[in-house]
């Protein structure tokens, strides 16, 4: 499964992205994300066990911090990778003193695009 927050309607309660941010390992999972990467080298650079890593990479991607692409392969052997999916959050208030979350997003690159075409392809058949 693919998910990329960039195409949801309904931003995450704000309570979900907070708490994830709050984390020290989302945190240190962010700080690492310089390049899209898999589950086991997250884990292995971020000395997180890999099945507390994907625990994390599922919590970061509901709350739209996360982009979780599929590499696909000509032997077969698929691998997900996950890259951040901001370059800021911002909390604020509504007229009637809720909280909302919104995020400033990077600009989608071409590949980015056939990706995303390509999952909706994936999905469809």
């Amino acid at each position: 499964m693919v998910r990329d927050p960039s195409r949801r309607e309904e931003p995450p309660p704000p309570s979900d992205v907070l708490d994830v941010l709050s984390d020290d390992a989302a945190q240190r999972i962010i700080a690492a994300l310089e390049e899209p990467m898999t589950a086991s080298q997250i884990s292995e650079e971020c000395d997180i066990p890999l099945s507390t890593t994907y625990r994390k990479l599922d919590a970061m991607t509901d709350a739209e911090l996360l982009n979780e692409s599929t590499e696909i392969r000509r032997d077969g052997q698929h691998t997900t990778r996950y890259a951040v999916a901001f370059e800021s959050v911002t909390v604020g208030l509504t007229d009637d003193r809720d909280l909302v979350v919104e995020f400033e997003r990077p600009e989608g690159g071409a590949d980015e695009r056939l990706a995303h075409l390509w999952s909706q392809v994936r999905e469809e058949t």
